[in-house]
C-alpha cells in the first residue's frame, strides 16, 4: 500500500475533504455576480474570525506579500518603525520595512521568548515612532506575542500596530478592533485550512490615513487599488479563484464549530503535545506560560539531531514534523497541531514520535507520551 504523508508542518497543513471538493468545482468568472457574492460573504467571515469591523482585503500572494503590501502602503523612507523580534518571522518583518527604506528600531527577544511588553513600553517613551510591528504566533520560536497588550501601548502612543496574524487567525483567539491592531495580515495555509495562495489584509481608518500618504512605489500589492475594487466586491487583478471558493468551505466549518470551540480545541492539544513531550523527558521550546496552541517546538535529546527524529518518522511512517530555522536548524523539531486536525490524529502522530525514537536510541517506555497526552484529553481539554 503507497505510504500516505501526513502534514504537521505549520503550513501548508492539511485540507478538509469539503475544502478540497469545493474548490474541485468548475469555476466561476471573477468579473460576475457569483463572484461578488462570494467575496461578500468571505468579508463577513473573515471579520468575525479576525474580531473586526473593517474592510478584509483578499490577495493572491503568499503571507509575507500581504505583509509586503501592508509595509509598502503605510510606511515611506525614514519613518521609525519599532519592529518585535520573537523569530524569523519577526526578522522578516523588519527586513521588509528596512526595504521600503523605514528606519527600523529591531529590539531582539532571544528566540524562544515573547516580547516583553516593559521593554516595548520603554522604547516606545524613549522615540517617536509610526508604526509597531509584531508577530502574534512566531512559528518558528512556537511563542505568541500579547497583541492586546501591546495595542493598549501603541493606542495610548498614537502609533500604528500592524501583526502578522498568519498563522494564528481562526486559531488563536484575535480582536482585531478591541485589541488595537490597525493592520492584520493573515494567510490561507495555516488554519484556516486552505491551500496556499491567499494573504488576507485588514485596515483601520487610522492605517487609511497612512496610506494616503505614502510615497513607496507599489503596483500588484497595492491596498488601495484593492480598496477601489473592493467597492464592487472584486479585486484589481486576476485572483486566484478556486481558492476564494475553498476559503469559502473552510471559513463555514470554522463557524459551524464555533470560534471559542476551535480556539479550546487548539489549546488542549497544545497542551497534550507538550505534556507528552515533557513525559519522555523532552523539553519544549517555549515555556508554558507563552507556548503556542497550533505549533509546539521540541529541544532534541542530548546528542542526538532533530532532523534524524524527523526524517525518521517521516521514511517510516509518513509523518512529516517540521525543524529548526536558522540557530535551531538541527536542534529542535516542531510539531504543527493546527487546522484540520483531530484527536486521533494527535494521538497517532505521538505514538509515531516516540517510536522514531526509540528507534533512534533514545531510552523510553513506549506508550509513556500517548498516556501523558491522552490524560489530558481524557481530563475534558476538548470539552468533552
Amino acid at each position: 500500500m503507497p505510504q500516505k504523508t501526513r502534514l504537521f508542518i505549520p503550513g501548508p497543513t492539511p485540507v478538509p475533504p469539503q475544502v478540497a471538493e469545493a474548490m474541485a468545482r468548475p469555476l466561476i468568472g471573477h468579473r460576475t455576480q457569483d463572484f461578488a457574492g462570494l467575496y461578500a460573504r468571505l468579508t463577513k467571515k473573515l471579520q468575525q474570525v479576525c474580531g473586526t469591523v473593517n474592510e478584509v482585503y483578499i490577495l493572491t500572494a503568499s503571507g509575507t506579500g500581504g505583509m509586503e503590501a501592508a509595509v509598502a502602503s503605510i510606511l515611506n523612507p525614514g519613518d521609525k518603525v519599532l519592529a518585535l523580534v520573537t523569530g524569523k518571522f519577526g526578522e522578516r518583518f523588519a527586513e521588509l520595512a528596512k526595504v521600503y527604506g523605514a528606519a527600523v528600531d529591531a529590539v531582539e527577544f532571544g528566540w524562544g521568548n515573547p516580547a516583553d511588553v516593559n521593554l516595548v513600553e520603554d522604547r516606545m517613551k524613549a522615540g517617536k515612532y509610526k508604526a509597531v510591528l509584531a508577530t502574534h504566533n512566531e512559528t518558528s520560536t512556537t511563542v505568541v506575542n500579547d497583541i492586546k497588550s501591546i495595542g493598549e501601548l501603541t493606542r495610548k502612543e498614537g502609533v500604528l500596530l500592524v501583526v502578522d496574524a498568519v498563522s494564528s487567525a481562526g486559531g488563536i483567539e484575535m480582536h482585531a478592533d478591541d485589541w488595537g491592531v490597525d493592520v492584520l495580515i493573515t494567510a490561507s495555509q495555516k488554519a484556516l485550512m486552505v491551500p496556499p495562495g491567499l494573504a488576507m489584509v485588514s485596515m483601520s481608518p487610522q492605517a487609511w490615513e497612512a496610506v494616503k500618504k505614502g510615497r513607496n512605489p507599489r503596483y500588484y500589492l497595492s491596498l488601495y487599488a484593492a480598496k477601489r475594487s473592493f467597492a464592487r466586491y472584486n479585486t484589481p487583478y486576476t485572483p486566484a479563484v478556486s481558492l476564494f471558493v475553498g476559503l469559502d468551505a473552510a471559513l463555514d466549518m470554522i463557524l459551524s464549530e464555533g470560534l471559542d470551540n476551535v480556539y479550546r480545541r487548539h489549546i488542549a492539544f497544545g497542551k497534550a503535545t507538550r505534556a507528552a513531550m515533557k513525559s519522555l523527558g523532552l523539553k519544549p521550546l517555549a515555556p508554558e506560560e507563552w507556548a503556542s496552541p497550533v505549533v509546539t517546538g521540541v529541544w532534541a535529546p542530548e546528542g542526538m539531531n532533530a532532523d534524524d527524529i524527523r526524517r525518521s518518522v517521516l521514511k517510516d511512517y509518513g509523518i512529516l514534523l517540521a525543524g529548526g530555522q536558522e540557530q535551531l536548524k538541527g536542534r529542535i523539531f516542531r510539531i504543527s497541531h493546527m487546522g484540520y486536525i483531530d484527536a486521533v490524529d494527535l494521538l497517532g502522530m505521538i505514538a509515531v514520535i516516540e517510536i522514531g525514537l526509540k528507534k533512534l536510541g533514545y531510552p523510553l517506555a513506549l506508550g509513556t507520551a500517548t498516556a501523558a497526552a491522552q490524560a489530558v484529553l481524557a481530563g475534558g481539554e476538548l470539552g468533552v
